[in-house]
């Protein structure tokens, strides 16, 4: 599946990149709390969750501005510069109507737009949301966690995967805090998680008319299950799912599950293609020792094989799985063992 990356134009001329892919009833994704439609495209465990969602729907993504590929942020109110990107969004694109994902600090913001233009949205999924952000953490928290995205940005980025990804190994982390700075200057990722944590939408709950279900793991390190709850109990009719797990992102953990659960909150089947992928219980120990960062001969000795077995295992791994490279096989292992 391949996606296309387009560029559209808010009042003030601020530029806003959205990537399209795949084909069906409009799909809007609204981003997390930093984005970046072409990186996370090319993380192998990020773009099969993608690929899952755009299966029967044409899934729109975007990164707010700021972030990404866009311009930046032209106003410092998040809920106002979302709902004028939305509705910029469906204006290019000639939307009368479309499905919603809100995920993590997106699902407030999609609950805002669902009350406001109701007559836009048809069924509505929110994923690992709140209903009021300062219920998240405790106030010192908050407040400690936003003074390491202010002033040590790189140890911030660390210490946000730490909560968002758990099991994830040393060399995964690492990667996905890459990849946030790659998505967001550190007054970018302070200015939107301080918003994030004022955001609550208990007054707009009401308002909410689509269809809805609320997906949140159990365990949830990042948002209590409790927030969840409450975003199911203020929806009329909203029905909620609660899943296994401790994780926050929703391509790391048992992403089948909770793919799954988003394709019924959109009316489509389950996928007969699984998100991981099958390897041999030899290839699984390699993949492993590939994700400690061993090269061929390394590996080969560990194992007590030729290097040019251990190079052939590691060329089947990344054939069944499609990969191009050792850091993807290592970033798989990391999130099929989370």
């Amino acid at each position: 599946m391949q996606q296309r990356i387009d560029r559209l134009r808010l009042s003030d001329g601020t530029s806003v990149s959205y990537a399209v892919a795949g084909s069906g009833p409009p799909l809007v994704y609204l981003p997390g709390w930093v984005s970046h439609v072409e990186f996370g495209w090319a993380l192998p465990v990020e773009r099969r969750f993608y690929e899952a969602l755009a299966t029967g729907r044409t899934l729109i993504r975007y990164d707010r501005p700021g972030c990404g590929l866009s311009d930046p942020a032209p106003k410092e109110n998040l809920v106002e510069l979302e709902m004028e990107v939305l509705d910029t969004l469906f204006h290019v694109l000639g939307l009368q109507r479309a499905d919603l994902l809100g995920t993590s600090l997106s699902a407030p913001l999609a609950v805002h737009w669902a009350a406001r233009r109701p007559e836009t949205v048809d069924r509505l999924v929110l994923y690992g949301g709140w209903v009021q952000g300062d219920r998240i953490a405790s106030a010192a928290l908050r407040e400690h966690v936003l003074g390491l995205i202010e002033h040590h940005w790189g140890l911030g980025s660390e210490v946000l995967i730490d909560i968002f990804a758990p099991g994830a190994d040393a060399g995964v982390r690492q990667s996905l805090a890459v990849h946030q700075r790659s998505s967001a200057s550190a007054e970018t990722a302070h200015r939107t998680l301080a918003a994030g944590y004022q955001l609550d939408v208990t007054e707009e709950l009401p308002r909410v008319t689509a269809r809805t279900l609320v997906i949140h793991r159990q365990d949830d390190r990042a948002v209590p299950l409790a927030e969840g709850q409450r975003l199911a109990a203020g929806i009329h009719g909203a029905e909620l799912t609660i899943l296994p797990g401790r994780a926050h992102l929703p391509f790391v953990g048992d992403v089948d599950a909770l793919v799954d659960a988003v394709r019924h909150g959109l009316g489509l089947t389950p996928l007969s293609r699984r998100f991981s992928q099958t390897l041999t219980p030899r290839q699984r120990e390699v993949a492993a020792l590939v994700s400690q960062g061993l090269s061929n001969r390394q590996i080969a000795e560990r194992l007590v094989i030729t290097e040019r077995s251990a190079e052939s295992h590691v060329e089947r791994i990344r054939a069944r799985l499609g990969f191009r490279s050792r850091a993807q096989i290592a970033a798989w292992h990391a999130t099929n063992t989370a």
